[in-house]
């Protein structure tokens, strides 16, 4: 059986395939940032949330204020969102980022999603007039995060942000902090989402026709239309990530001085021997 591709190798791959193959070949590793351990958390909490979605959804008996519902969220969010920090906190030492100040800078993207999801459950509720168990049932869309995907036949792995189950089909969505393009969406983002939506087809067994790629920093969802060209060009990739892996040349450095300047792996990605011996090492294993 072949090795499965992480989607986030194929997003790497477009971003620095040099980079790529310092961390997954040469077993290199950037220095935990800030902005990566912030990153962690927050999709660890998303996740958590996930797990205390259909609890909280059932729990409504009744027609319910839209402030109720929202406060509801609020109140759930920062628990486990203070219980993931507390887990993560010598990751946030050794970042010299305090707990306190890392909820101040992680709980605004918590309290918009709960703005979200009570605007959901509010709407639907007025709409239906249905509660508990039989909300949670028939509640459009059902709203689901960090969903882990595989497949064997497809030969990739990952994580998906968020899904939005309707009626018509699933939407897979990418939340992404930093800046974004003018138009459109990162080439990396592009492909992710894509990867993404070719694993949600083969597990739901329905065509995907659409993904979002949702800018957390501007709140702007930009669309990706799934076809064949694109659903192919995954697939292309992933070769190509494989045959990188399984390869014993170190790719060119990128031609974008902008991307050398902010990483981690600078020093040793310009230190030609360094690299030459750890590549040798490993062909001597």
């Amino acid at each position: 059986m072949a090795r499965r591709i992480s989607v986030t190798m194929l997003s790497a791959y477009l971003y620095c395939k040099r980079k790529l193959y310092l961390e997954r070949v040469l077993k290199f590793f950037e220095p935990e940032k800030e902005a990566l351990v912030k990153g962690s958390i927050r999709h660890e909490t998303y996740e958590q949330i996930n797990k205390i979605e259909e609890s909280l959804v059932k729990s409504i008996e009744k027609t319910t204020a839209f402030k109720d519902l929202y406060d509801m969220y609020i109140h759930n969010y920062a628990e486990q969102l203070r219980n993931v920090i507390h887990k993560n906190r010598f990751r946030l030492k050794s970042v010299q980022l305090k707990p306190l100040d890392a909820f101040k800078k992680i709980f605004p993207f918590f309290v918009r999603e709960s703005q979200i999801r009570a605007e959901n459950i509010f709407n639907f509720i007025a709409q239906h007039k249905i509660y508990g168990e039989e909300l949670w049932n028939s509640l459009i869309p059902k709203i689901k995060s960090e969903i882990k995907i595989q497949s064997d036949g497809l030969e990739l792995t990952g994580i998906i942000d968020r899904v939005e189950e309707y009626k018509e089909g699933s939407v897979p969505i990418e939340l992404k902090t930093g800046s974004m393009p003018k138009e459109g969406v990162w080439p990396g983002h592009r492909i992710q989402i894509a990867a993404y939506a070719l694993l949600l087809e083969e597990k739901l067994k329905q065509p995907i026709k659409e993904g979002f790629i949702h800018y957390l920093d501007k709140d702007i969802k930009r669309q990706i239309s799934i076809n064949p060209f694109l659903k192919q060009e995954v697939k292309d990739l992933k070769e190509k990530v494989r045959n990188l892996l399984n390869s014993s040349e170190i790719p060119e450095k990128t031609e974008n001085n902008n991307k050398c300047r902010v990483c981690g792996l600078k020093d040793k990605c310009f230190d030609d021997k360094l690299l030459k011996n750890k590549l040798n090492d490993l062909k001597s294993k």
